[in-house]
């Protein structure tokens, strides 16, 4: 044995080491890698029914965010593939298909548009909190075509779900939910996507770890390309036949999401340097949620007044 260990090159186990520790020595490697496993244990502990599992659930892109904005773009998209590899490991395809859907594609995307030229730029990821679920909600009706539509598939699993708890599902209170659903859905997810973000980036920049400066949330705003996107949507809904005009709908409300984002970004605006900003901030947000229908469309109105009348367009964007 100490013979075949005296013939082997000496330069050779010097090389292999030296590798090992260029790689265990990169930052970016070690926080995607870190992050990927802590966003799989987020998600399989909720779908594993385990207690506080919700919450836990919808904190999942937290650490791609984390890895991305602290060590760039390549350590958020290793975090993401990892964590869907667990995922599917452990939870099967449909549960990976679901957790890349909601925050193993989004999550690096964002990154990726936000990260550029050492700056945080906001303008296109906030774009993205609408386009990204337009393009699943195009896919998912593509692909469910020929099983009676997107549709009757949501009215399927919103009457289940309905009888599961317990509830009367009559035919006009299933309609007027499936109207809205993927709307609804892909509103949660983008203000999770927002919100875990806006979130990494206080983490790190509280330990000197972010990898640009710390933007300015309040003063972002969309591409000016983008307010053609929901009145397109708009004019196909206006034009859809009744009773055939769930997709469109569906694609309005999610490609209004951004906007009504900008609208909450010019409250903000308008209410820094005001003194007792901060209860006033937590009561609209109470009113928010309470009366969301009644507000909501009144910020997407502020969103549209930002974008073309309010202010030029900030540096960061």
């Amino acid at each position: 044995m100490g013979a075949v260990t005296a013939l082997r090159p000496q330069g050779q186990g010097n090389q292999s080491q030296g590798k090992w520790q260029g790689l265990l020595g990169d930052p970016g490697l070690l926080a995607g890698l870190a992050g990927g496993f802590v966003s799989a244990v987020l998600a399989l502990w909720a779908m594993r029914g385990l207690p506080l599992g919700t919450g836990l659930f919808w904190l999942a892109s937290f650490p791609i965010f984390a890895a991305g904005l602290g060590f760039g773009p390549a350590a958020a998209v290793l975090a993401g593939l990892l964590a869907s590899l667990l995922v599917a490991g452990f939870g099967g395809g449909f549960a990976a298909l679901t957790f890349l859907v909601l925050f193993g594609v989004p999550a690096p995307l964002l990154v990726a548009t936000a990260l550029r030229q050492g700056r945080i730029s906001l303008s296109l990821p906030l774009a993205l909190l609408g386009l990204w679920p337009l393009a699943v909600l195009l896919g998912s009706a593509a692909f469910l075509a020929d099983d009676g539509g997107l549709e009757a598939t949501m009215r399927e699993a919103m009457e289940a779900s309905l009888i599961r708890l317990g509830v009367p599902a009559p035919e006009e209170f299933v309609a007027a939910l499936v109207r809205v659903k993927a709307g609804a859905i892909g509103f949660w997810a983008a203000v999770s996507l927002l919100a875990n973000a806006v979130a990494a980036v206080g983490f790190l920049a509280k330990r000197g770890l972010l990898a640009a400066p710390r933007p300015d949330w309040a003063a972002v705003r969309l591409p000016g390309w983008y307010p053609v996107l929901p009145a397109t949507a708009l004019g196909l809904f206006l034009a859809s036949p009744s009773g055939g005009d769930v997709l469109a709908l569906s694609a309005l409300l999610v490609l209004l999401v951004p906007l009504f984002l900008q609208g909450l970004a010019g409250v903000h605006t308008r209410l820094r340097g005001r003194k007792g900003r901060r209860p006033m901030l937590a009561g609209f947000y109470l009113l928010l949620v309470l009366f969301l229908q009644v507000i909501g469309p009144g910020l997407v109105a502020l969103g549209l007044y930002d974008q073309f009348l309010r202010r030029p367009a900030p540096r960061q964007s």
